[in-house]
């Protein structure tokens, strides 16, 4: 996967004021895989318990990945700053300290997800249940943030402005839908809503400073696409693995 870009005549346009710049990143929101149909389907109850453990056996495959891209992206940042902000990414998926209660982590979180739908840990941990396309979308997006200047990995983070009210609903329809999956699975969804504004304040703040042409800002729009085309593709792969 790489980064589509869509020729423009820019020469002379101004650049976007912040919140022009902010409010054209957000309406990116969109393209979500909010909207997939695989998801519209699984929130409304739709998924067999098979399908369900497919996601999630895929999902996980993402979840692995983060603390891998994150680490990806500090290995880059100049700034002490910004690391002692960026490093708390990695601990609040990898976990710290007793891997109890809040030091848990997502990972561990997603692994109690896959344990309440059906899933061994020593399979989720295996990664047997990961389909080829849902391993290249995640390592091309790991890849990107290796080699991508860290204000462009940085941006392809924003995919968190979007990512609260997707959790929000599996919390509000899961329940209903799938009575079969113990509650105390689903933590890793209510942890990542305030941890997402956490985690956007900063990516937003370090994308509107740097990218401050229109020709700059265009290349911050086709970055996050980039992001929302792997989590669509994700899907898509998936979808097709469920069938």
């Amino acid at each position: 996967m790489d980064i589509a870009t869509t020729p423009r005549p820019l020469e002379g346009l101004p650049a976007w004021t912040r919140d022009e710049f902010e409010a054209q990143l957000r309406d990116k929101g969109r393209s979500y895989h909010i909207h997939h149909p695989f998801n519209v389907r699984m929130n409304a109850g739709g998924c067999t318990p098979d399908e369900l453990r497919c996601w999630v056996a895929n999902r996980f495959y993402y979840q692995v990945c983060i603390p891998r891209k994150d680490a990806a992206i500090l290995a880059n940042m100049p700034d002490r700053a910004h690391r002692r902000l960026w490093v708390e990414r990695i601990l609040d998926h990898d976990g710290y300290g007793d891997f109890e209660g809040s030091a848990s982590g997502g990972l561990e979180a997603w692994i109690r997800l896959g344990e309440a739908v059906g899933i061994a840990r020593d399979d989720l941990l295996s990664l047997q249940g990961v389909v080829p396309a849902v391993r290249f979308a995640c390592d091309a997006y790991v890849n990107f943030a290796a080699k991508a200047p860290w204000q462009e990995a940085v941006c392809s983070s924003l995919t968190e402005m979007f990512a609260p009210q997707i959790h929000k609903d599996r919390l509000a329809t899961w329940p209903t839908h799938y009575p079969w999956i113990n509650a105390d699975g689903l933590g890793y969804f209510r942890k990542r809503i305030p941890l997402a504004g956490r985690d956007v304040e900063h990516g937003l703040r370090v994308t509107l400073d740097h990218f401050t042409t229109r020709a700059e800002q265009h290349r911050a729009l086709d970055i996050l696409q980039f992001k929302l085309d792997v989590l669509w593709t994700m899907l898509d792969a998936i979808e097709k693995a469920c069938q």
